[in-house]
């Protein structure tokens, strides 16, 4: 079995796409980088080519036709990567606003002290966020209070987008359809993991918005997790979730290194 794929999804992100591959395959754990392109016009699946003789079998390249949404790219990423065998699969954004040097911190949340699922928690200790504007730190923050009620879920970053999966969360979650894009679409994941009684844990980390290419986020996506939010739980009601054997648990936050 291979053991760790970094799933990044891409969209116009020629300005950051060769630093964030030499990174991440330069850490000194090892993992392989699958990059799921929508089609970007800038040429990210350009250079990502011209960059796989130079770390062949370690980065590959998962091309879709047009903008078709952050959260299908992710679930294109994790099926690609489960039937080729990863143990552990992550998500992280292509434009260094998630730290490659954490990973290997989720990583070992996993791997070494059992937690079905390492989440990079920007809110576990006060606000951990560099470059964002006031109003954009106040939303994302009372997302996570809004969430938190109306689910229940005790999760303090509940939209967080840098997350490591062992293989069996995903391919249990991956039986039924996740319906949500954007920011709903990492909630959903989450409360999905928590119903089924997978153990997550947040770790720490600093999230430094973009320098370089242009944000994704839109008033669409953040309405998208204000009414989907809703929807999931009163769908939940409804729903059988058949949990693995351990009960249902949240971690206690991993100290930052």
């Amino acid at each position: 079995m291979k053991e760790s794929l970094v799933v990044i999804p891409t969209f116009n992100e020629i300005e950051n796409i060769e630093a964030i591959i030499r990174k991440v395959l330069s850490l000194p754990e090892h993992f392989d980088v699958l990059i799921v392109d929508d089609g970007s016009p800038d040429g990210t699946a350009q250079c990502v080519r011209m960059l796989q003789d130079e770390f062949a079998g370690h980065l590959h390249l998962l091309e879709r036709r047009g903008k078709l949404g952050l959260g299908t790219a992710y679930i294109d990423g994790f099926k690609w990567g489960l039937a080729r065998g990863y143990r552990y699969l992550f998500e992280m954004d292509a434009d260094f606003s998630h730290n490659p040097d954490d990973l290997v911190r989720l990583y070992n949340t996993c791997s070494r002290q059992g937690a079905d699922v390492a989440i990079g928690s920007r809110y576990i200790k006060g606000v951990n966020v560099v470059n964002w504007p006031m109003g954009r730190v106040l939303m994302s923050y009372f997302a996570g209070v809004y969430v938190r009620f109306i689910t229940g879920m005790p999760i303090m970053d509940p939209t967080a987008g840098f997350i490591c999966y062992r293989s069996e969360v995903l391919e249990t979650l991956l039986q039924n359809p996740i319906r949500f894009v954007g920011y709903a679409f990492q909630i959903e994941m989450k409360f999905s993991c928590w119903k089924y009684g997978f153990t997550l844990t947040e770790v720490p980390i600093i999230f430094t918005d973009r320098t370089k290419g242009v944000s994704k986020m839109s008033t669409r996506i953040f309405k998208e997790a204000v009414i989907g939010v809703i929807q999931m739980k009163i769908q939940s009601f409804f729903r059988h979730y058949i949990p693995p054997k351990r009960t249902a648990e949240v971690i206690a936050p991993v100290e930052a290194a």
